[in-house]
């Protein structure tokens, strides 16, 4: 540590600060919300070392390291691989509770990716089959998929 800190009084401050900024999504991001926005569609790529099929869609594998240029529709279902129920308020949630936050597996995909289920809290179970639900006014956002469905 410096010397400076001897001569000063450490002071810690508790609190919530929201900070919203913008920011560019990139060439694969854009693509990606761009088809949910227009249309109503989920897409991913494929890594063609690995083949293994990302959503949301990623430049470069995780796994093998090389950049993927390969895209591939995916279905807009899926299986539930784990999930957590919110009942209390926060100020960053993007809905207000009850909800669930789901990792869920896309059909054709070979990740899971984080969103909301916000009906039928009671029957969710990991193993459950779910169907994106897509908002009537997209604007290239993830939440252009409203939330996911129970089926």
């Amino acid at each position: 540590m410096s010397d400076w800190l001897k001569e000063v009084e450490l002071l810690t401050l508790k609190g919530q600060i929201s900070v919203p900024y913008t920011w560019w999504a990139g060439d694969t991001a854009t693509k990606f919300f761009y088809a949910l926005r227009d249309r109503q569609k989920i897409i991913g790529n494929r890594c063609a070392k690995c083949g293994k099929v990302f959503v949301p869609p990623r430049k470069n594998c995780g796994h093998c390291f090389v950049a993927i240029d390969e895209w591939v529709e995916i279905a807009d279902e899926g299986v539930i691989e784990a999930f957590t129920i919110v009942h209390y308020a926060y100020a960053v949630q993007p809905v207000k509770p009850p909800f669930a936050y789901a990792l869920i597996k896309l059909d054709g995909a070979d990740v899971s990716f984080l969103h909301l289920i916000k009906k039928d809290l009671d029957k969710i179970k990991n193993g459950c089959r779910v169907k994106a639900r897509f908002k009537a006014d997209r604007t290239a956002h993830i939440l252009d998929i409203d939330s996911f469905e129970l089926i």
